[in-house]
């Protein structure tokens, strides 16, 4: 925990309610998104989605890598705290799956939360509500797979109409679901009023004799 940077941040998965909180009561959210660089994919074979029957075990989550946006950070693990409320990163720098979801890849909705700023500067998802539909995500998996997503919707939500079931709950399919803050700063709460969650579905490879790595 980096104390004094950040507000004890709290997204409830246990209720409707979900606040990530990324900035300290000396935070602001006047700082505007500049110009980013894309970057390439990462290395790796992009993994084949869960076939029906039996799923096979998926492998823990290493590195996320957004190139629309020009992220690219290691991923921490994320579990509850005692009242039941997700943990969030101890710092803006890297962003954390949440390990009550499943591994990106596997069938369900998997969940990825970060930091938006702090009063330092902007955190790993600033830029996260500037992605698109159609834009790449890509998870680096501990055996060197690389699970990839297209994202299909991104939206804000008042964190007291914050849609707590279609974010952690059951999905037919593979998908990732991105958490960060976003909207209205309150200066007096020192926090967002709003939560920003990015949806993606997970791609297949390329049909046999045509598969490549994540590299765009």
């Amino acid at each position: 925990m980096v104390a004094g940077v950040l507000a004890c941040g709290v997204l409830s998965c246990a209720v409707g309610i979900a606040g990530l909180i990324t900035a300290s009561r000396l935070g602001h959210p006047a700082i505007r998104p500049g110009p980013v660089a894309r970057i390439a994919g990462p290395a790796g074979r992009l993994a084949a989605l869960p076939g029906p029957g039996r799923a096979r075990p998926v492998a823990l989550p290493r590195w996320l890598v957004i190139p629309a946006i020009g992220v690219r950070t290691r991923l921490i693990r994320l579990g509850q705290t005692a009242s039941g409320a997700l943990q969030v990163p101890g710092t803006t720098t890297v962003a954390g799956w949440y390990t009550g979801s499943p591994r990106p890849g596997a069938i369900g909705s998997s969940v990825i939360a970060g930091h938006v700023d702090s009063y330092r500067g902007p955190g790993i998802f600033f830029r996260l509500r500037l992605l698109r539909p159609g834009d790449r995500v890509y998870v680096r998996r501990a055996d060197a797979t690389v699970a990839a997503f297209r994202v299909t919707q991104v939206r804000q939500y008042r964190k007291s109409h914050f849609p707590a079931a279609a974010v952690y709950g059951p999905a037919p399919q593979p998908e990732l679901h991105l958490l960060t803050c976003g909207g209205v700063f309150d200066h007096a709460a020192g926090s967002y009023l709003s939560n920003v969650v990015v949806y993606a579905v997970a791609l297949p490879p390329p049909a046999a004799g045509r598969q490549r790595s994540a590299h765009p």
